[in-house]
């Protein structure tokens, strides 16, 4: 058991996915092989203190972990200096080694880049998507961009800011067309996310994706439905079996992505296996374009004549029991232990 390496599980952050994060890290810990892998929790708050949590388990699934009886202050030791984080015992840092970090954050201030960058800096192994591809894949607009360069179609979009003339605004969504979306650029689980079927709901819809980021695109609402690959690195590149999202009205928000209220997912999904196969080369080319690495899930829609078109990429997905990437994992044989253990060999393994 001395031998075990020590990985840090980020969890918590400055995002609206603060309580998704919770859930996802607790289900990793309690997936997570203790005979190979020590966890170390890393809890940050909502207002954005990082702490070493020594608590019960439980308590980050309840959200109460933050307490001055189970967290020290922490931070990461700046320096490449082996991977170090500092325990703040009043006006003295005690080290404490970690072998590697894995990041369960969702959303901005943890799935975007910044955090991968500075765990890079102090020469801390990552687990799961490096700097550049995490920054990329939150950044809507440029990922559309860089995977259309491989040739697989994107939607229709155009980007704004805050305080951008809503006339020309409402020119360039006619140029799209009815029913189109509009996003913020940098945000997930479908936050400030809206579907607009007509130029008099565009304003209040840009207002809802404004609070989430300053840039907004504006999408074409693509026939179809969306279907989802799981792609995980160990012996090459695995892909999991292709899941699909069937919704009974609307779209797959916030909510339903949650609780399934009047949605299903069905892995696999109800599609020819020729077809199957096809997403699954096409989420390859797409992780590949995106320099992805350790794992991902790559969303698609699948159009009413059989047209693939990309979506987003999540460059750390859900990791609840009940989230899609281990379920399409699971239907490939891959059980949730065996994808945490892949991901971090492949980071501290090397």
């Amino acid at each position: 058991m001395g031998k075990r390496k020590k990985i840090a599980v980020i969890f918590g952050g400055c995002s609206p996915e603060y309580k998704v994060s919770l859930q996802s890290a607790y289900a990793v810990a309690g997936h997570m092989d203790r005979e190979k892998y020590e966890p170390v929790f890393v809890g940050i708050s909502p207002e954005g203190t990082w702490y070493r949590f020594g608590g019960e388990e439980e308590k980050i699934a309840a959200d109460t972990w933050c307490n001055a009886g189970d967290c020290i202050p922490a931070a990461v030791m700046p320096g490449r200096s082996g991977g170090c984080l500092l325990l703040l015992r009043g006006d003295k840092a005690e080290k404490c080694h970690i072998d590697g970090a894995f990041p369960v954050l969702h959303g901005k201030n943890g799935e975007d880049g910044t955090v991968q960058g500075m765990l890079e800096l102090a020469d801390i192994p990552v687990v799961g998507c490096g700097t550049l591809s995490s920054a990329l894949c939150m950044d809507k607009d440029r990922a559309h961009k860089l995977v259309s360069l491989e040739g697989i179609r994107v939607p229709k979009s155009f980007v704004l800011e805050k305080g951008a003339d809503m006339g020309e605004v409402c020119a360039k969504a006619e140029e799209i067309g009815y029913p189109l979306f509009v996003k913020p650029v940098k945000a997930g689980s479908s936050f400030g996310v809206t579907k607009v079927y007509g130029a008099e709901e565009l304003p209040a819809a840009v207002e809802a994706a404004a609070a989430y980021d300053r840039k907004i695109i504006v999408e074409e609402g693509i026939s179809g439905f969306e279907v989802g690959c799981a792609l995980l690195e160990n012996n090459g590149l695995t892909v999991g079996e292709v899941d699909e999202i069937e919704l009974a009205d609307g779209f797959f928000d916030f909510e339903e992505k949650y609780t399934l209220r009047t949605s299903a997912i069905h892995v696999p999904a109800r599609i020819a296996s020729e077809k199957a196969e096809e997403i699954k080369r096409t989420a390859r080319i797409i992780y590949k374009a995106l320099d992805c690495s350790g794992f991902a899930r790559v969303d698609m829609f699948l159009t009413d004549s059989g047209e693939i078109v990309f979506n987003e990429v999540n460059t750390i997905p859900g990791f609840t029991a009940h989230s899609r990437f281990p379920n399409m994992m699971k239907a490939a044989g891959i059980s949730f232990g065996q994808i945490l253990s892949d991901a971090i060999e492949k980071a501290v393994g090397r």
